[in-house]
């Protein structure tokens, strides 16, 4: 499960009253973030659940680890680096290219609020990319639990631990 940060986890406003503000620095910035502590303990029983890794796909990057696991309760989780080339070839989303690198033919879910058609297209005609669903998540208010639910039944038939 490939969980981007901005939009996904940080909503643009805050769409429950669950949700919490913090300030963060990064590499010399200030962040005001909104962030839901339930989505950590959800993420990780979803994650246990269907035998699926929990993996950071965000430009936040390493920096997802130190101020946003922590902060919703999850561990230190692998991180794929998509803050490289920034350019697109197919009008995909820059991160969907080292995305396509990362899953090796491993069935994935990814959450993110900034994908389309050309996203979906690119990794289905990519070689390294097996079965995968997208999750558009809307940026207004970000993760939710039918979000979470789409994501169980795909895993349930496409997972480690599904049938395909």
């Amino acid at each position: 499960m490939l969980l981007d940060v901005d939009g996904v986890l940080n909503p643009l406003r805050r769409s429950s009253p669950r949700f919490r503000r913090y300030k963060v620095i990064v590499d010399g910035e200030l962040y005001r973030i909104l962030l839901d502590r339930r989505h950590g303990p959800k993420l990780l029983a979803l994650a246990r659940a269907t035998g699926a890794e929990l993996v950071w796909a965000t430009t936040w990057e390493q920096q997802a680890n130190e101020e946003i696991s922590p902060r919703i309760g999850l561990l230190h989780l692998p991180v794929i680096t998509v803050t490289g080339d920034l350019t697109s070839l197919y009008g995909e989303h820059f991160k969907t290219r080292s995305v396509a690198d990362y899953v090796q033919h491993r069935p994935f879910v990814w959450f993110d609020d900034d994908l389309t058609a050309a996203d979906h297209d690119y990794l289905t005609h990519h070689p390294g990319v097996g079965d995968f669903l997208l999750i558009d998540v809307d940026p207004r208010a970000g993760l939710t639990g039918e979000h979470l639910d789409q994501a169980r039944q795909w895993l349930a038939e496409h997972g480690p631990t599904g049938g395909s």
